[in-house]
């Protein structure tokens, strides 16, 4: 009886499939074979990257390299991991990104949510103020200035509270929130629940998809920031990040020293590797964190973008 049941389905799609109109075949051939090349050229260039990363620095002057290492080597990332700070930045990268992405969800998904709702009535006031900030800025030097008078200079905070709130993002979660049933939060006012116990019980476990859209967009902007590192802990060892150490690495490869010991240790290292090279390693060690977190994401980072941009 099981082998007539599952005889079924495998029946029905070969007589689909014999149904089908040669167009119709030659159409899904076509299909596939786009979407291969489209796969194809997408994947290359990090396959490309990562190859390069791993070739001898040497022969990878020579060129042709495609996606296959033609001398395998680890010097080049035996190179970046012997300076230091690296462990630093990279505990200070990894705290920030998590505890930047918490704070900005939660700060803009609570902004989100009042903007929300229709009974608030400075909504529009503030929604203009945020969208004209998506467009206009202080500029470097007021910035600087803001946070210098904020006593935030060669602390961890400098990394969470500027980008506490974004419009874009708030906008992205209310866009979402618009297409709710107002009617859930009506039904839980009359169970006699709070706007937070509605925000945080009701609102935030139907946001998922957008959460994540923004969460995703929260951690690569923090985990790939170093210029405020630069501007504002540049000289403070135990803040530094990871990717202000690997900018500096990547200087050092291709600016000379300042002095003759430096220059000996420089010339050293440029003996193992080119700074093509490099810059090739660092780029696999900036991005795979995020390939690791992205599939996690993915499913709710589709929907939430879909939903969250159609609606005004």
């Amino acid at each position: 009886m099981g082998t007539v049941k599952s005889a079924a389905p495998a029946g029905r799609a070969l007589s689909k499939l014999k149904s089908k109109s040669p167009q119709d075949r030659i159409l899904e051939l076509v299909v596939y074979l786009s979407m291969l090349v489209i796969t194809v050229l997408t994947i290359y260039p990090f396959l490309n990257v990562l190859a390069i990363s791993f070739n001898d620095s040497v022969d990878t002057v020579r060129g042709g390299i495609t996606v296959w290492p033609r001398q395998f080597t680890w010097n080049n990332y035996e190179l970046i991991f012997t300076f230091g700070g690296l462990i630093t930045g990279f505990k200070i990268s990894v705290l920030r990104t998590v505890i930047g992405t918490v704070l900005g969800l939660i700060s803009g998904s609570m902004l989100a949510y009042t903007l929300a709702r229709s009974d608030f009535q400075a909504r529009k006031y503030i929604s203009t103020f945020l969208a004209i900030t998506m467009y206009v800025s202080g500029g470097l030097i007021p910035g600087f200035i803001l946070i210098k008078d904020l006593q935030l200079i060669n602390t961890f905070a400098v990394y969470i509270l500027p980008g506490l709130v974004s419009a874009f993002n708030v906008f992205v979660i209310r866009s979402f929130i618009d297409g709710l049933p107002y009617a859930l939060q009506e039904s839980a006012k009359l169970d006699g629940a709070n706007d937070f116990t509605i925000y945080w019980r009701v609102i935030l476990p139907l946001c998922k998809p957008a959460l994540a859209t923004v969460a995703l967009f929260l951690a690569v902007g923090q985990w790939n920031s170093w210029f405020d590192t630069y501007l504002f802990n540049g000289s403070n060892e135990s803040l530094t990040t990871l990717q202000y150490e690997l900018m500096k690495i990547l200087q050092s490869t291709t600016t000379s020293a300042t002095n003759s010991q430096d220059a000996a240790n420089m010339a050293q290292r440029m003996a193992q590797v080119s700074p093509e090279s490099v810059k090739m390693a660092i780029t696999i060690i900036v991005t795979v964190p995020i390939l690791v977190v992205y599939p996690f994401l993915q499913k709710y980072f589709v929907k939430g973008m879909t939903l969250g941009a159609v609606k005004s």
